[in-house]
């Protein structure tokens, strides 16, 4: 096995990323990381690849952020005594982290396999890069691996040999779409009568607004204002982490074209709202969106942006919309269901990292209320 690391996709070779991307995932493209990196330059990159006899074997995406303890430990569930010692292991105010994986997406985003490899033996080369590249970090406090589903933990496991500790994470929201699905109408006749009645009331409080699909003329346009109504979505979850420049998305359009989308949601000529989602082969995935919280009320923003995620869905004929992580109950009442996550996470200090094991694995999930709104 050869360990190589590069600090920008342009210095990795097309027939590498090729390989090590058998499904031709977009977010192993590089464009896609081309656009994230020069986009986000507060964002320390590395990407770590691994080959075997000069077989290109994985591609790992690290990258390195400032952020705050409570952002991790936002959605989960914790004693206050927990945070405290936390909070003292760590810092209380921003400290640095290196994530392996995407900070700016939700799943199984961080590491890209070539087919037929050995892919526990390719986590333990991983492992050891990361305490590699962690030397030469300072300062550093923690390192997170992120997102895995159930089905990867036997391989996942062997970064526990590196002092990596488990946890459970908010699972992305999933919604299935059935094949006889091919207009909003005929999903809404799938519903519950309750869960009908919510999809045509926020219709109808939304109707008011006026949708716009954006080009990536208009992306630039309004970048300042989406920017802002990002932040809005940020502040209103107290979320701390680093926040993507929207310059990523006038780089997603000119590259993806119309499987990069992005609406705009306008109330007397200005706008109030946006949501953005990409095309991936058979999946559409949510990113983020925006919106003025004290019209949401008033206007259904939010559940009118989530209905639009299946109208966009059954326009690009995919089998599944993945709405990401947070607000998991209102999106089962659109037909979303969990899609378990885990993360590894250690703390660099070797010692400190003992001290706080236990706690980590002591670490829940926030519950949720699961709705069934299908007939």
């Amino acid at each position: 096995m050869k360990t190589s690391f590069f600090t920008s996709i342009d210095q990795l070779d097309d027939s590498f990323l090729e390989k090590i991307n058998p499904n031709a995932s977009v977010y192993f493209s590089r464009h896609l990381l081309y656009g994230f990196e020069t986009s986000n330059t507060a964002v320390d990159v590395r990407y770590v690849c691994i080959s075997k006899n000069n077989n290109p074997q994985a591609l790992a995406l690290v990258q390195i952020v400032d952020l705050s303890v409570d952002v991790i430990l936002k959605n989960i569930k914790v004693s206050e005594r927990f945070r405290q010692i936390l909070n003292l292991f760590f810092c209380k105010d921003h400290i640095k982290i290196m994530f392996c994986g995407n900070v700016f997406l939700s799943g199984e985003h961080g590491i890209s396999f070539a087919p037929s490899c050995d892919r526990k033996l390719i986590a333990a080369e991983i492992g050891t890069a990361l305490d590699e590249i962690a030397k030469s970090v300072r300062p550093l406090h923690a390192i997170f691996i992120k997102d895995f589903q159930t089905s990867a933990l036997e391989y996942t496991s062997s970064f526990e040999h590196f002092g990596f500790t488990n946890i459970k994470v908010e699972p992305n929201m999933i919604i299935t779409l059935k094949q006889d699905w091919t207009t909003f109408d005929e999903y809404k006749a799938a519903l519950k009568s309750k869960y009908r009645v919510k999809a045509n009331k926020a219709d109808a409080k939304s109707e008011r607004l006026e949708l716009r699909v954006f080009s990536q003329n208009d992306i630039e346009i309004y970048k300042d204002e989406l920017q802002n109504l990002y932040q809005n979505t940020i502040d209103n979850a107290n979320f701390n982490a680093q926040v993507l420049d929207l310059n990523t998305y006038i780089k997603l359009k000119n590259t993806y074209k119309d499987d990069f989308i992005v609406q705009g949601y306008f109330l007397n000529d200005k706008i109030v709202g946006f949501l953005s989602a990409l095309v991936n082969k058979k999946d559409l995935d949510a990113h983020f969106i925006g919106l003025e919280y004290d019209l949401n009320k008033t206007y259904a923003i939010y559940p009118r942006i989530l209905n639009d995620y299946i109208r966009l869905g059954l326009e690009k004929n995919v089998e599944s919309i993945n709405l990401g992580r947070t607000a998991s109950e209102i999106k089962t009442t659109i037909g979303a269901e969990p899609l378990e996550l885990s993360c590894y996470i250690k703390h660099k200090n070797k010692f400190i990292n003992r001290l706080i094991q236990p706690f980590f694995r002591r670490i829940q999930i926030k519950s949720f209320k699961q709705h069934s709104p299908f007939k």
